[in-house]
């Protein structure tokens, strides 16, 4: 399996979806893939039918501007979640959607989704917060009002196809205030103590495959309640090399 790990593997700013080619992303994506890969799209909230179809969409136009158009595509919601399965079965990619990561993580928990990809052998992309919820271990950093609050679980089960714990969109979010609090000293640094995140702004991402794991682009770690530049733009780390 291929994972790629991306905080937004979009274009910032552009009035449509347009794949980032930023840190080789484009190019590491189409060696990953066949040339007309079967897709499956995997919401965040399976409920909310219309976002999920109008994100798959924009997904399969970006894809299909990149030279990489999907032969079939198939979406994965709240309507056909007992097809989950023979879904998978049938894709090359996996597109795991963003959004609220908690409602996310629930969904794939009820549909079983850890253990439908453990036989996977195609690419899973995640975004935001479908990348989030690759993790073993999952770190819900707190987003909507009210979940500064201790009694919000904070650590959760996720899919276990990585240990990687990114905070996405790290541009944008980097001075965020929640609840009154700033989130990242007020909030995440406190729950960063025995962990390891790593903060990504949009462009880059992380690349997993059978040889390893890559870092590619600008990113930044909080460990033990510290944030310290790790790479730059167009750097490429083998995690396998960082101590």
């Amino acid at each position: 399996m291929k994972v790629f790990i991306t905080s937004s593997p979009y274009v910032e700013g552009a009035d449509r979806a347009i794949l980032s080619g930023a840190n080789d992303f484009v190019e590491r994506l189409r060696s990953a893939l066949p040339p007309e890969p079967r897709a499956l799209f995997i919401c965040s909230d399976p409920e909310d039918h219309h976002m999920t179809c109008h994100f798959g969409a924009d997904t399969a136009a970006a894809f299909s501007l990149a030279d990489m158009p999907f032969s079939g595509y198939q979406v994965l919601d709240g309507r056909n979640a007992r097809q989950a399965r023979n879904l998978i079965a049938q894709a090359d990619l996996i597109v795991l959607a963003g959004g609220h990561v908690p409602t996310q993580n629930s969904f794939f928990r009820e549909i079983g989704l850890g253990n439908l990809l453990k036989d996977f052998s195609g690419t899973v992309m995640g975004i935001s917060a479908g990348s989030m919820n690759l993790a073993r271990e999952v770190y819900v950093q707190p987003e909507e009002p009210g979940e500064s609050s201790p009694d919000f679980p904070r650590f959760v089960p996720g899919l276990g196809l990585t240990e990687v714990n990114i905070l996405p969109h790290y541009q944008k979010v980097w001075d965020a205030i929640l609840d009154g609090r700033r989130l990242f000293e007020d909030i995440t640094y406190a729950d960063s103590f025995g962990k390891t995140f790593y903060a990504l702004p949009d462009g880059s991402y992380f690349y997993q495959d059978e040889q390893g794991l890559l870092l590619c682009g600008e990113s930044y770690i909080l460990r033990n309640g510290e944030m310290d530049p790790l790479t730059r733009d167009g750097q490429v780390l083998d995690m396998a090399e960082f101590g």
